[in-house]
């Protein structure tokens, strides 16, 4: 039997758990994550349900079978009742994503798929998240291709998702006619969901990269930026492993931390990204009401 936990695969980390890892490791081939495991999706030239799921764990003489009639089977919602989430950065590791939808006794299920946008690119929000690290936030990048990872979330887990990014960041939907998203099947998505940073995304300390990038290692980037301020330095210092230690302990601590990257005239909003399409109708908290589903989004009004 294929033993195909994430741990056995290499995805032990959790950046909540441990936040010098983050964003933690992607999945980099389109994936099921179900019951702590990762199954194997093969695109097909039809729509995402009709991907197939390669022969499950212990079950090596079934045949594949199409991903909705998996989903269906395990008791989850189908891909077209389903909300396509774009991940910049831990929430395309599947060891985060298990680690904030499961709970005892409902393990996650999650269709997950590598996809190229094109406009988008990662930059460093300009804030600190509650475990400490400086997570990772989108931008506007005219002609960039970024590979990467979105999520087929229920409604359930939409809004979980949702209470773990609010308020440092707002979920908009990202037009697929303006920032084309292409399936490794071939498919063109209609939009998408992607969380965008309300204070921005971070310059670097030296001026030399606008925005700095995000995604990389997490303590370089917390050396780098405690080597750009003094105020930080005081704040956060002396090294990564401080920094998270207290950032994470004490909301007040990053509510500063985020204050000074402002102070220090490091953070470029990105209005355009927070001009959501659904704005009028927004009504939970971080996010917009009625959120559109795969289904809806690949129809034609």
């Amino acid at each position: 039997m294929t033993d195909r936990t994430l741990k056995t695969l290499g995805f032990a980390d959790v950046p909540a758990q441990q936040p010098l890892t983050y964003p933690g490791r992607p999945i980099t081939r389109p994936t099921l994550l179900t019951t702590g495991e990762l199954w194997d999706l093969t695109p097909t030239p039809g729509r995402l349900g009709t991907w197939t799921v390669d022969p499950r764990p212990g079950k090596d003489e079934t045949p594949e079978e199409p991903l909705d009639a998996v989903l269906t089977h395990l008791g989850h919602p189908p891909t077209p009742h389903r909300h396509p989430v774009i991940a910049v950065g831990s929430n395309a590791s599947p060891a985060q994503l298990h680690h904030k939808l499961s709970r005892p006794g409902h393990p996650a299920t999650v269709p997950m798929v590598p996809v190229d946008v094109h406009g988008i690119a990662v930059g460093c929000s300009a804030h600190i998240g509650r475990y400490g690290y400086v997570a990772s936030a989108p931008y506007t990048a005219p002609g960039a291709r970024t590979p990467l990872v979105i999520s087929w979330l229920d409604a359930e887990q939409l809004a979980a998702v949702d209470a773990t990014e609010y308020p440092n960041y707002r979920r908009v939907l990202l037009p697929g006619g303006q920032y084309p998203m292409v399936m490794p099947s071939g498919e063109r998505l209609g939009g998408a969901y992607l969380y965008v940073g309300e204070r921005g995304v971070l310059m670097s300390p030296d001026g030399t990269e606008r925005p700095l990038p995000g995604g990389g290692d997490q303590s370089a980037l917390l050396t780098r930026l405690l080597a750009g301020s003094p105020r930080l330095r005081a704040l956060l210092g002396p090294d990564p492993r401080a920094w998270v230690t207290r950032a994470g302990a004490d909301p007040a601590v990053r509510r500063t931390g985020a204050r000074i990257f402002q102070e220090e005239g490091w953070a470029l909003p990105q209005p355009d990204l927070l001009r959501c399409p659904e704005d009028e109708r927004q009504s939970g908290p971080g996010g917009c009401g009625n959120p559109k589903s795969y289904d809806a989004l690949s129809s034609p009004e």
